[in-house]
């Protein structure tokens, strides 16, 4: 079943594409992040360009994470507050990185950009998620007592301007949130991504947010947030195919609410490891990807 995507300018088969969209939904439920992250590539590996693939895992990412935001929200996991802030640090973000977005495209290299921020951003994340991974199995295998978390480090403490996040069991000053919604609407604009695989480590860790609003609030700020970066790309940059990411929203939806279903009866632990290999043979790919050397170098086509 082959559709023409009119911003791709290319045909794929529509049911490749919906699977390929259930497979990230299906990651997206098991692991509890966002799929933008693997969407993105996936799509790059399929033949859709790089450009196109950011702008349009964006929009998908949108639809998929309002479901997730609403159900957190009706059993109290959201704190308004905090997700304000970063939702207008991600508003904020995104125009830096549509900025950004716009002035590689004028240089022609945002195809390549685009891949070496996917094999650093990937290989540092999926290094990380392993080695925490790794020492959690290993202090639960000694009996050992899990860590006491920080609530926030110094510098956090020492912002003025302090304020309460009830919902969150913080006080501290808004720049924080902020200065990071900005950062992740950067990365978001820039790679497609939804930003809770980044947004959900740093409220915890270094906000030392409450684990009971962690997801919520991210998922509140994500809906919002990748909202205006797809209206930013329509607008500016004119790459979100909207067949295809309404092709990925189909297999999404179906595919986290399945995945959720057996994470239930999954280890953490594990499905973290899991995720962490997984991130890292994504990085692989790509690297190999970026510096392989095809046997043709140049292809024509014959239309019609």
């Amino acid at each position: 079943m082959d559709i023409y995507l009119p911003i791709a300018e290319l045909s794929v088969n529509g049911l490749v594409i919906v699977l390929l969209g259930l497979g990230v939904g299906l990651m997206s439920g098991l692991f509890g992040v966002g799929g933008g992250f693997l969407t993105t590539p996936l799509l790059m590996f399929y033949g859709i360009p790089p450009a196109v693939a950011v702008a349009s895992s964006a929009t998908q990412v949108t639809g998929s994470s309002v479901s997730g935001a609403m159900a957190h929200w009706r059993r109290g996991g959201v704190d308004i507050r905090m997700g304000a802030v970063l939702v207008v640090g991600g508003v904020i973000g995104a125009g830096i990185g549509s900025i950004i977005f716009r002035a590689l495209q004028k240089i022609g290299q945002i195809d390549v950009t685009i891949t070496l921020i996917y094999v650093t951003f990937l290989t540092l994340v999926g290094l990380s998620m392993l080695i925490e991974t790794v020492r959690t199995l290993r202090r639960q295998a000694s009996g050992a007592k899990p860590a006491k978390m920080k609530r926030h480090n110094r510098l956090i403490a020492a912002l003025p301007g302090r304020m309460r996040f009830r919902a969150a069991g913080l006080y501290i000053s808004p720049l924080a949130p902020l200065i990071i919604g900005v950062v992740v609407g950067i990365l978001t604009f820039v790679m497609g991504i939804g930003g809770g695989l980044i947004m959900v480590p740093i409220l915890i860790y270094i906000l030392g947010m409450s684990v009971s609003t962690v997801v919520g609030t991210s998922l509140f700020q994500i809906v919002f947030t990748t909202a205006a970066i797809t209206l930013l790309h329509a607008v500016q940059s004119k790459t979100v195919d909207i067949v295809l990411a309404a092709l990925l929203l189909v297999g999404g939806v179906l595919g986290a609410q399945l995945g959720a279903r057996i994470a239930m009866n999954l280890p953490p632990e594990k499905l973290r490891m899991a995720l962490a290999i997984l991130v890292l043979i994504v990085a692989g790919r790509l690297l190999v990807g970026l510096t392989w050397t095809p046997t043709n170098l140049y292809t024509v086509q014959l239309a019609g």
